[in-house]
């Protein structure tokens, strides 16, 4: 464990109500993660949703027009659904302002010929049926990697192991990082370390988990924790900003996403959804500096983590077969 500040940021409203005899007993300071980033920092930035060179480029130049410091972006169609053109592109463009780029791998449940996805039940959702799905995102993983990508975004377990071992025996790049989608996300401290043994660097949970939940997870480990701030609706549309600085004390380290609630979908992207996607990009840029500017106003914002800094420090893993 890291040694962490456990202070409290300012809470919304609260001098106010206190003034009104509705003040709140202070935080329990046994509720902090005492974990940080290597390298210091409680926090970091994600731009999710970033589906090409164009979206990207958008991305980049709104963040620097409003300030939006941004640690990764993501994408979510797949490495599949890229050219191996715009992929170096956007490995190019992230590199200049040393942002980790991080792309989707591999065929999976929701666009696949199984119907148990669309029942009531949703069947196994997003996961990888059979081995010639899990091939396909190991080939994503290997032709990403080639090109120049060092983070990877998965939704199966058994992927996430496949490509840990595949990190650990050489096959990809070691400094590859993988990413667990919040479509398989944990919601308990147990599966959230099972995830981290299998080989997860980040792991993004539900957006709609408690402080307390968040809490229980930390006692358990240390593997940084995705959280969409605000939720796209296919995820629960929830818009949490009020809640970021708390948040943040209780599961740092914490990527903190800024989605988008009540826009269409657009995955899997193509030129059909160009206007959709480059306008909902920009948003979300919006949308961070509005949680950004919250976090200033309340006291919270000088736990970032230095812009540049990627890797997820020591994690405790499974042994991979000799």
């Amino acid at each position: 464990m890291t040694d962490a500040s456990t202070t409290a940021a300012r809470r919304p409203g609260e001098h106010a109500l206190a003034a009104l005899g509705l003040g709140a007993p202070a935080p329990d300071p046994a509720d902090a993660s005492p974990h940080t980033f290597p390298g210091g920092g409680r926090w970091r930035t994600e731009i999710p949703s970033c589906e090409g060179p164009e979206a990207l480029a958008v991305v980049l130049k709104e963040s620097a027009r409003l300030d939006v410091p941004v640690h990764r972006i993501s994408q979510g169609s797949g490495v599949w659904m890229l050219t191996d053109a715009e992929i170096t592109e956007m490995v190019e463009a992230a590199g200049e302002r040393d942002i980790e780029l991080c792309l989707f791998t591999g065929p999976r449940g929701t666009w696949d010929t199984g119907g148990s996805v669309r029942s009531d039940s949703r069947g196994a959702g997003l996961r990888a049926r059979g081995r010639d799905a899990v091939a396909g995102c190991v080939e994503d993983a290997l032709r990403a990697t080639e090109l120049g990508v060092r983070c990877l975004l998965v939704a199966d377990e058994g992927v996430l192991w496949t490509l840990h071992q595949a990190r650990e025996a050489g096959i990809i790049p070691a400094g590859t990082t993988l990413k667990v989608s919040a479509l398989i996300g944990p919601v308990n401290p147990a599966s959230y370390a099972v995830f981290e043994r299998l080989g997860a660097d980040s792991v993004n949970v539900p957006s709609d988990l408690t402080p307390a939940h968040l809490t229980e997870i930390r006692r358990a480990s240390a593997a940084p924790m995705d959280l969409y701030i605000e939720a796209p609706d296919d995820l629960g549309g929830y818009v949490r900003m009020y809640e970021v600085a708390e948040l943040i004390r209780r599961g740092a380290p914490l990527y903190l996403k800024f989605g988008l609630a009540k826009a269409p979908g657009i995955y899997p992207y193509g030129a059909h959804l160009r206007d959709l996607t480059l306008d909902t990009a920009r948003e979300r840029v919006r949308r961070g500096r509005l949680a950004l500017d919250l976090l200033e106003r309340h006291g919270a914002a000088g736990d970032m983590a230095p812009l540049g800094s990627r890797l997820p420090g020591e994690l405790r893993r499974f042994d991979t077969p000799a």
